[in-house]
């Protein structure tokens, strides 16, 4: 029978996540030096288009109908066939058409993350391929694996809301997207507007309380827990993070603190409804300082992540995955697990372990070989004369403000 409430939360979930990637736009823009600040913000919204055709023809098939313990669904369901307007999803709270439309939201948002680490280098007509293929032989198959019915799941690994599925396979595939474009030409680049990443971070920590808690697909006291537990390893993180910049800059660095919320959300996300409240100031500590000196590292080892998206999204995802391994309780989700310190001894852990370190090597080394396919059929980086030029104008013939302004 159809529960309105828990339909009027997932359609306002739906909207907030698909809010953020805007907001990753503004994020992804406002970093972005004056010359290449639409180059960025278009692949955001060029996914929030094109994903949905992809979702709607066989996207949501191939990661929800079919193929239990496989590592990929079926096409019974491409073209959204024999889905009716009563048709219900498995909780049988939800019209399936919600639990579709919420799920497109994570699929558009997933690859968007990646591009923050290539910004100023890449084609477009590559990253159309890339975010096609990318989709189809990476993000669905680890969708179907965990929250498909699929063949991680039926080991027992779990993600709430995306540590595997989202932030440790795109963190990766940006570092390997940076390996095999490399450096800018000009790497001293700065953030063209402060403001405008303020702006973004705000959206995307707004929208993260339709990520996380949504992620429940129901209303009910794991919803609560999902909610408080996404804004408190936030908040931590961000102090976290700025603590410890300041300590190494000698100032307080607000892009640092902007940076440091995101990579709170990124670690608490597969953790959210799995674990107690208790643990999430932990884990947003953890992240802040884990995620602050893996960009540190990145930094020394001279990898042009131009926006920190291995730092923050990958090494964040990875952290979150484990650390379920260790605070996960079932009193606080019958669904979920019981970790390390609840008496769930290794084998989950080591399996959450195993799980996340596959999808982020496969995830780096599929990208790899990718990006070498891509360049025979379309150039996957610009020239040097376009890159100095700006994408904005090189690739798309327009300027994010008029000559003179900001």
């Amino acid at each position: 029978m159809l529960d309105t409430g828990s339909t009027g939360f997932m359609l306002l979930a739906t909207s907030l996540v698909m809010l953020m990637t805007p907001g990753l736009a503004f994020f992804y823009g406002g970093l972005a030096t004056k010359r290449n600040i639409l180059g960025i913000m278009i692949q955001s919204f060029f996914s929030l288009g094109w994903t949905t055709v992809l979702w709607v023809i066989f996207g949501y098939s191939l990661c929800f109908s079919g193929g239990e313990g496989a590592v990929i669904g079926d096409l019974q369901k491409a073209f959204l066939n024999g889905i009716t307007p009563t048709s219900m999803y498995s909780n049988g709270k939800i019209p399936e058409f919600v639990f579709l439309a919420y799920q497109m939201m994570f699929a558009i948002i997933t690859p968007a993350l990646i591009t923050g680490a290539f910004v100023n280098r890449i084609n477009f007509k590559a990253y159309i391929i890339f975010l096609t293929f990318w989709q189809i032989f990476v993000y669905y198959p680890f969708v179907h694996m965990i929250w498909g019915g699929g063949l991680l799941a039926e080991w027992g690994v779990l993600d709430f809301a995306g540590g595997i599925v989202v932030h440790a396979t795109a963190g990766f595939a940006a570092l390997a997207s940076v390996f095999y474009v490399k450096g800018r030409v000009d790497r001293k680049s700065t953030p063209n507007s402060i403001p405008l990443v303020a702006i973004g971070s705000g959206l995307l920590w707004f929208g993260w309380y339709g990520f996380n808690a949504g992620s429940e697909v129901a209303v009910d006291f794991v919803t609560s827990i999902a909610f408080i537990n996404t804004d408190i390893a936030a908040s931590f993180a961000t102090i976290a993070w700025l603590i410890v910049e300041w300590s190494h800059e000698r100032k307080p660095k607000f892009v640092g603190l902007l940076t440091g919320s995101i990579a709170g959300l990124a670690t608490i996300t597969p953790c959210a409804g799995f674990v107690p409240v208790w643990a999430s100031p932990i884990i947003g500590t953890a992240a802040g300082l884990l995620c602050y000196y893996a960009v540190y590292f990145k930094n020394k080892m001279k990898w042009d992540d131009a926006l920190d998206v291995w730092g923050v999204h990958g090494i964040g995802g990875v952290l979150g995955s484990i650390l379920l391994g260790v605070f996960a309780s079932k009193a606080v989700n019958s669904a979920g697990a019981d970790g390390l310190l609840f008496g769930g001894g290794s084998s989950f852990l080591l399996k959450q372990i195993v799980a996340v370190a596959a999808a982020s090597i496969y995830a780096f080394i599929f990208t790899y070989l990718m990006l070498i396919i891509i360049n025979m059929i379309t150039p996957v980086k610009v020239s040097e004369e376009t890159e100095l030029m700006g994408l904005d104008e090189g690739l798309h013939g327009e300027k994010a403000y008029d000559d003179g302004v900001v």
